[in-house]
């Protein structure tokens, strides 16, 4: 059974940092692109980033501007998004995502194989 378990949310002031995680079980690790996404109450599902099969691909939406970081840890199955200079409009739940390619390519896919429940991140003004 393959699971994707997002943590390391929380509440923190604006301009502060948090690192989430992305634990993966249950698959070849190394097969899969990365991706996170968030949602905010009312608002659609946002791309966050993403990260190749190999970690060295990566993609941002937008809005990161610099601010945020993803990496990835084959050997531990894991996946993290460093989140700096949080905004009052960073506020979400952030969840991780999964896709197996064939290639090293870090973008956004029109679907993902797995998702994991996400973590709740709120950025107080």
């Amino acid at each position: 059974q393959v699971q994707l378990v997002a943590t390391g949310g929380g509440l923190v002031q604006a301009g502060g940092s948090l690192r989430l995680s992305c634990a993966a079980s249950g698959l070849t690790f190394s097969n899969y692109a990365i991706a996170w996404f968030r949602q905010a109450p009312g608002k659609e599902r946002e791309f966050v980033a993403a990260i190749s099969r190999s970690g060295g691909q990566v993609a941002y939406g937008d809005f990161v501007k610099g601010r945020f970081t993803t990496s990835r840890d084959n050997a531990k199955n894991t996946v993290y998004l460093q989140m700096n200079s949080l905004k009052f409009g960073d506020t979400a739940v952030y969840s991780c995502a999964a896709k197996f390619v064939v290639g090293s390519y870090a973008t956004q896919y029109s679907n993902y194989d797995y998702w994991g429940q996400g973590t709740q991140v709120t950025v107080s003004s």
